[in-house]
C-alpha cells in the first residue's frame, strides 16, 4: 500500500527539483528598472502584486537580492522593508513545506547516517539560533537552506522565526544601501554583510559549543581501571569474609 505513494512522491520530487533548477537557470532574473516599468503598471496594487511575485519567485533558487533592491525603489524604505521580509517569510514557509511534504520520506532512510544525523542533530537542537545563523550568512543560499530543514527534522515554527530573524538585517541593508539603479553593491553594504557573516559564524560556534558540552554533560562518569577494578572486587571479597565466618 505505501509503494504507489512513495514512488509518487518520488515523481513529484523529481518534476519539482528539475523545474526549480531548469527555473534558476533559464528564467531571466529581470533587473530593478525593469521590475519598475513592470510594476508601474499595477496601479495601486503595486505592493500586493510584488509581494506575491517575490514570494512565488524566490522558491526557486533565485537570487532574492534584486526582489530587495526593487523593493526599495518600488516602495521606498519603509513600505518596502514589510513587504520584502514578509515576502520572504513567505517563500521560506513555501519551500519549507514542498520539501517536508514530498521530501522528507524519500530521504529517511538516509537521516541515520552519522554525517546526516550530525547535522539533523545540530539543526533540530539549535533552533531558532541555528536557523537564524545560517540566514545570516550571505554565502549561504535562501532556497536550499529552506528545503533542507524541510527535509530535517527542523520544527516549523523555529525555522520561520529563525528565517524572518536572519533574513531582516540583511534585507533591511539591501532595501536600505543598495543601489537599485544600477545593481551595484556600495561599500557600506559589503561591510554590513561581513559584520553579519561574522554573527551566523559566532552563532554557529555557540551552536557547536553547547552541543559538545551536552554531549560530554550526558556521559556518564568512568573511574579509572584500577579504581574500576578494586569497586568490582569488593563485593567478592565480602562475601567472601561472610563465608568463612
Amino acid at each position: 500500500m505505501d509503494v504507489v505513494p512513495r514512488r509518487l512522491k518520488m515523481v513529484i520530487a523529481l518534476v519539482l527539483l528539475a523545474g526549480a533548477v531548469v527555473a534558476a537557470f533559464t528564467l531571466p532574473v529581470p533587473s530593478p528598472a525593469e521590475l519598475r516599468n513592470w510594476a508601474a503598471g499595477a496601479g495601486p496594487v503595486t505592493a500586493l502584486v510584488f509581494l506575491a511575485a517575490y514570494s512565488v519567485l524566490t522558491v526557486a533558487p533565485i537570487p532574492r537580492t534584486v526582489f530587495n533592491l526593487a523593493a526599495g525603489l518600488l516602495l521606498g524604505d519603509v513600505l518596502g522593508i514589510v513587504v520584502a521580509i514578509t515576502a520572504t517569510a513567505v517563500s521560506g514557509a513555501l519551500g519549507f513545506g514542498l520539501a517536508r511534504l514530498v521530501g522528507r520520506d524519500l530521504v529517511s532512510r538516509h537521516l541515520e547516517r552519522k554525517v546526516v544525523r550530525a547535522v539533523d542533530e545540530r539543526l533540530a537542537d539549535g533552533g531558532v539560533l541555528a536557523v537564524a545563523s545560517l540566514r545570516l550568512i550571505p554565502l549561504v543560499p535562501f532556497a536550499p537552506l529552506g528545503y533542507c530543514c524541510g527535509i530535517l527534522s527542523v520544527r516549523f515554527r523555529p525555522y520561520l522565526a529563525g528565517t524572518v530573524l536572519g533574513s531582516l538585517p540583511g534585507t533591511v541593508a539591501v532595501v536600505v544601501l543598495g543601489d537599485a539603479l544600477t545593481g551595484g553593491t556600495p561599500p557600506a553594504l559589503l561591510a554590513c554583510y561581513g559584520a553579519f557573516a561574522l554573527a551566523g559564524a559566532l552563532g554557529l560556534a555557540r551552536i557547536a559549543r553547547g552541543t559538545a558540552y551536552a554531549g560530554r554533560a550526558g556521559q556518564p562518569a568512568t573511574l579509572d581501571p584500577v579504581r574500576e577494578e578494586i569497586v568490582r572486587a569488593e563485593p567478592t571479597q565480602h562475601l567472601r569474609r561472610v563465608s568463612e565466618e
